[in-house]
């Protein structure tokens, strides 16, 4: 038996939901939407869910394009008890970015690396560049061919986590490519991959131009007003492919508090660790080497005190200083 039949076995005569986290993008749509799927093959039915907000073009395009449907947990809350199951996607319970929905979270399916140590029934954490990928890999180790749309889907998500697969790119990734590909619809990658600006972001790049600060090789930005999280990871790629950056802070300061996206293309700068080490004493954070988010909460904001700029950015320049990353 595989350890997706154990998956399966688990999840027999029980109601599923798969959670991604609270902003799902294209990878955690199309990991959900894959795993979906693959469980309908074995008589499993489930429910895709998430908090917040999609907030992110190119994933609210891709749930148009394939008809994935999602709900919302305040839309399932009052149906929701302690006995169901939920499937983590892309997500780990406890990792800041995920709402602790009513119901047991029995199975965890995720790429990042764990924080917060939480035992599952059934867990597969392994880092690679998509969760996608692990998701393709149970179709192919299972001799699942993947629907049309599905395989389009999870190699979309796989392409869009990966930058295109110049960002934490493992050998499993490109092996789940090259199977994907054979099943995928082209000139739906084509479309999904096109247009993917609106026109209010171009506030938020220039924001981040007028508000950038360099310390050494480390650059900070700043962007005064709302700004949703996809758009902010999408800022700290355009801060870090200045040749003076290796390490990149963006953060936005939102009515949930403060949101930070950071990368790193300085292979003795973690970039999970980095965030995860310097909100620690007030707020939470971390990811993989070259990406990573987190959060400080509205509550918890006024601890910076008048100058919450500069404090943030000392607060990131003092584990930088120390080294232990």
């Amino acid at each position: 038996m595989s350890d997706f039949m154990k998956l399966v076995e688990l999840c027999k005569e029980h109601r599923i939901y798969i959670q991604t986290h609270n902003f799902p993008d294209p990878d955690a749509i199309g990991s959900a939407f894959g795993l979906q799927k693959l469980l309908e093959c074995y008589g499993i039915s489930s429910q895709l869910c998430y908090d917040g907000r999609i907030d992110k073009l190119s994933a609210s395009k891709m749930l148009d394009v394939f008809q994935i449907h999602m709900f919302s947990y305040e839309s399932l809350k009052p149906d929701l008890v302690e006995d169901d199951y939920i499937i983590c996607v892309d997500s780990q319970k406890h990792s800041g970015n995920v709402t602790d929905f009513v119901g047991d979270e029995v199975a965890c399916i995720d790429h990042h690396p764990t924080f917060v140590e939480v035992e599952y029934r059934y867990e597969d954490i392994r880092i690679t560049g998509a969760c996608a990928t692990l998701i393709a890999g149970y179709y192919k180790e299972l001799g699942q061919t993947p629907e049309r749309d599905v395989a389009t889907a999870l190699l979309y998500g796989l392409k869009m986590d990966t930058l295109q697969f110049t960002r934490g790119v493992t050998q499993l990734d490109i092996e789940m490519f090259g199977y994907l590909f054979q099943y995928s619809d082209q000139e739906k990658i084509s479309d999904l991959e096109r247009n993917n600006m609106e026109f209010n972001d171009l506030k938020a790049y220039g924001a981040a131009i007028e508000s950038i600060e360099l310390y050494d090789k480390t650059g900070f930005s700043c962007i005064p007003f709302p700004c949703p999280d996809a758009l902010i990871a999408i800022l700290s790629d355009f801060i870090l492919a200045l040749i003076e950056v290796e390490v990149a802070v963006v953060f936005s300061c939102r009515e949930d508090g403060i949101k930070f996206s950071v990368r790193s293309e300085d292979p003795e700068i973690h970039a999970g660790n980095l965030i995860h080490d310097a909100l620690a004493e007030i707020g939470n954070g971390g990811g993989h080497a070259s990406m990573a988010g987190g959060l400080i909460r509205k509550e918890q904001a006024a601890a910076l005190g008048r100058y919450p700029k500069d404090a943030i950015r000392d607060m990131f320049l003092k584990v930088l200083d120390e080294g232990s990353i």
